[in-house]
């Protein structure tokens, strides 16, 4: 079952000035605008591609001795 793409689209001050650390993650608003632009092409880049899609079940199959090991070393630095 595919699930919808939800985009957020977010608009952003024209004007280079320092941003609120509460109310953003961006220093500037130069920073936010450049963030938008990367990430709307992304998500373009992700909308516009063909190739077939992997199952969840498919990919973490896959993952899970990586993810196992990156635990294990942990559990290993830690006792």
């Amino acid at each position: 079952m595919l699930l919808p793409l939800i985009c957020i689209r977010f608009n952003v001050a024209v004007m280079k000035t320092a941003l609120s650390p509460i109310g953003s993650e961006f220093a500037t608003t130069e920073e936010a605008e450049t963030y938008e632009r990367w990430f709307r092409a992304r998500m373009q880049e992700s909308l516009d591609d063909n190739s077939p899609l992997i199952p969840h079940d498919q990919v973490m199959a896959e993952m899970q001795e990586p993810i196992d090991a990156k635990q294990r070393a942990a559990r290993a630095l830690a006792g």
